[in-house]
């Protein structure tokens, strides 16, 4: 009897598990610039690393300056084969000022996560 229940428990507790897995977001781990960096030179891109596998093609990051222009070259992609890593180039020559990155993702299971960061550049 007491060895059914622990295999009861068990099968309970890998059900339970796979639920938490299905369910899972994509989140924001870290990124390039960091979040809230100041610099000393203006990135070429911005790489965002992610929690789980995200779909490129769903997903996005935009950077705007102080002004709300958009400074990146709307080029979001995975960085290859990496796919919890995305990255957007930047426009060349930033000048100094805080900038606000943008996310939106679609991780594999198609759950849709957002957010934002700004980092500073500071010549």
């Amino acid at each position: 009897m007491q060895k059914q229940l622990v295999l009861l428990v068990v099968a309970m507790l890998n059900v339970m598990a796979a639920v938490v897995r299905v369910e899972a977001h994509a989140f924001l781990v870290r990124a390039e610039p960091r979040v809230g960096s100041k610099l000393n030179k203006a990135p070429a891109e911005v790489r965002v690393w992610f929690s789980e596998t995200v779909q490129g093609s769903l997903s996005s990051i935009q950077v705007f300056d102080v002004s709300g222009k958009q400074v990146d070259k709307r080029d979001t992609h995975s960085a290859g084969a990496n796919r919890v890593i995305l990255c957007v180039s930047l426009v060349p020559a930033l000048t100094a000022g805080t900038y606000k990155v943008i996310w939106r993702v679609t991780s594999i299971d198609t759950h849709v996560t957002d957010g934002d960061f700004h980092f500073q550049i500071v010549l």
